[in-house]
């Protein structure tokens, strides 16, 4: 049992690696699995056109005439 990274032996490192790199390959294929899919859900950009040019002023006095 090694309780250290560094003072683990060759074999130990091999295992962690292989398991990273098992464990990377299993996220990168779910991950393209759940992305390919049938085009049904293909989603488009709508415009949205500028209207007239509009003024807003706000101000915390209060009127007196």
């Amino acid at each position: 049992m090694n309780h250290s990274f560094y003072s683990a032996d060759r074999m130990t490192h091999l295992k962690i690696v292989v398991v990273a790199l098992f464990a990377a390959t299993l996220v990168a294929g779910v991950g393209i699995l759940s992305r390919v899919g049938g085009d049904n859900n293909i989603q488009t950009a709508r415009v949205i056109k500028a209207g007239k040019p509009v003024a807003f002023t706000s101000s915390s006095a209060s009127v007196v005439r």
